[in-house]
């Protein structure tokens, strides 16, 4: 009713496509063309309106793209997450199962806003970062969320990209990997989640 919506059935379809992407990027370009593709048809515009609205209203969070390297924002290709993990696992049904990660990353990402960081998606030559954690002070962290690293090509991919960013802010990568609680792999910092949630970084 505030903003003032006709079009409610695609509003619905929007909050669980996103639901189903939370964590992945996503653009207003690639939405149009999956709707259109099943029966609906809306402007980049209507659905970044739409999406700014959700915002508003605090249901999902929209999180830019920062280059690592050249040190700035990429003004497209965002990233969402909820504000409330429960309503995400209801609106995009399914298997918690398969949804694990999705799941953690959504927790973390919450998390880091309770901390008070300013959080955005990290993007290096050698593919994602999934957090680059900023707090007012100018105190940053890097953090890579993982379900668990159950082998080298795993450890490789989290660890490495990591190994990638060559200043000296800390690094971390946060898991459910059993037996793990806090372990240093040349000065990364690997986290069980259960210790970064009652702990912090």
């Amino acid at each position: 009713m505030r903003n003032k919506i006709r079009n409610v059935p695609f509003l619905e379809n929007l909050v669980h496509f996103i639901a189903d992407n939370a964590g992945k990027i996503i653009s207003a370009n690639n939405i149009a063309k999956f709707m259109r593709s099943h029966g609906e048809s809306i402007t980049s515009t209507g659905i970044i309106n739409y999406i700014k609205y959700l915002c508003d209203a605090y249901i999902i969070h929209k999180v830019n793209r920062y280059d690592i390297h050249g040190k700035k924002l990429f003004e497209s290709n965002d990233k969402y997450y909820f504000e409330d993990n429960g309503i995400r696992n209801a609106l995009a049904g399914s298997s918690r199962e398969g949804d694990i990660e999705k799941v953690i990353e959504n927790i973390i990402y919450n998390h880091l806003i309770r901390l008070g960081y300013d959080v955005t998606v990290g993007q290096l030559k050698v593919g994602e970062v999934d957090f680059v954690c900023t707090k007012p002070e100018g105190r940053k962290v890097y953090i890579q969320a993982s379900y668990i690293i159950a082998d080298n090509a795993t450890r490789e991919r989290e660890f490495g990209r990591l190994r990638a960013i060559k200043d000296n802010y800390p690094k971390y990568v946060i898991s459910m990997t059993p037996l793990v609680t806090r372990a240093d792999d040349n000065g990364i910092i690997h986290l069980h989640l259960r210790k970064f949630l009652t702990e912090g970084v």
